[in-house]
């Protein structure tokens, strides 16, 4: 299996699982019939959360279900308005990824005047598994995590732990076990539609692995930040990136270019990634253009229309 290969199976990975919108965000949107009173009315921050909701709930009468992060917004610099703050506060269960760009969430929480709501936060659920952010070889750290602060450093995840089938089984599993104790009257209803969706994404886990394991090349290089980090350690793949997932940098220095120019010589690369809404300075630069590479971008900002 070719590169190109790879770039595919990554992509449909998150078409899939509703990944692209990991980082989107802005004004609240509703998507679902009106709850009734016998209802629920579920509230997510990015489009996953929402996705893996709507499939838990399928024909399911009564299910409100609003999100509010817009497509291609950021997660990482979202800020909630008067009324999504409202909608929380009213809502029975509320879905959020809990990461540092989700600090806002736990005051939003506070607010709340449904005495018996529910709260996810994800990273909790995923305690387990989620994963410290790393800098890898030729990547270019932010400029705070260069200089060294004075006591003990404190320690960042990667928030993007839907970008992962595991983590998304895992994630299904808690969101409806929550839907089923507040929605008594369709607790079957979720339990078996959860289960169905589980086993399509342990289906589609291992037809990627057993991809993964027969490929010839077995990197990626990315020409922009890197979320993909859950989705590569599931598999084994190796990367190459110029920032780390959830930074704020956009200009690549001399010495990230050139490591990664030479990078895609020396495996032989034909492809530079980049994620959607990047301004592709980094996999446009002359240096790297020089290595005859092709450029393919990843929309894991994308939401299903």
């Amino acid at each position: 299996m070719k590169i190109k290969n790879l770039i595919g199976l990554m992509a449909a990975t998150v078409f899939m699982m509703g990944a692209f919108a990991g980082c989107g965000a802005n004004s609240a949107e509703s998507a679902s019939s009106a709850a009734s009173k016998d209802g629920i009315s579920v509230v997510t921050t990015i489009f996953p959360e929402y996705d893996w909701v709507k499939e838990i709930a399928g024909d399911a009468t009564g299910v409100e279900v609003t999100n509010l992060l817009d497509s291609g917004a950021d997660l990482h610099n979202y800020q909630p308005t008067a009324e999504d703050i409202k909608t929380i506060a009213t809502c029975d269960l509320f879905i959020y990824v809990g990461g540092e760009s989700d600090e806002w969430a736990e005051d939003a929480i506070k607010t709340s005047v449904n005495p018996n709501q529910k709260a996810i936060n994800l990273m909790d659920v995923l305690k387990d598994s989620i994963k410290e952010e790393e800098v890898v070889e030729g990547m270019q750290a932010e400029e705070e995590e260069e200089v060294e602060a004075e006591g003990e450093e404190e320690v960042e995840y990667d928030e993007h732990v839907w970008l992962s089938l595991k983590n998304a089984a895992v994630c299904v599993d808690a969101i409806k076990e929550a839907m089923s104790e507040i929605d008594t009257a369709n607790a079957n209803t979720y339990a078996a539609n959860a289960d169905a969706y589980i086993t399509e994404i342990k289906n589609l886990d291992n037809e990627y692995r057993d991809m993964v394991d027969v490929a010839s090349t077995k990197t990626v290089l990315f020409g922009d930040r890197f979320p993909f980090r859950y989705m590569v350690d599931d598999y084994g793949l190796d990367y190459f990136a110029a920032f780390v997932g959830c930074s704020a940098e956009t200009e690549a220095s001399f010495e990230t270019i050139k490591f990664l120019a030479e990078k895609v010589d020396e495996l032989n690369l034909k492809t530079v990634l980049t994620i959607e809404n990047s301004d592709n300075k980094i996999a446009d630069t002359r240096k790297l253009r020089q290595q005859n590479c092709r450029h393919h971008y990843l929309k894991y900002n994308r939401q299903r229309r």
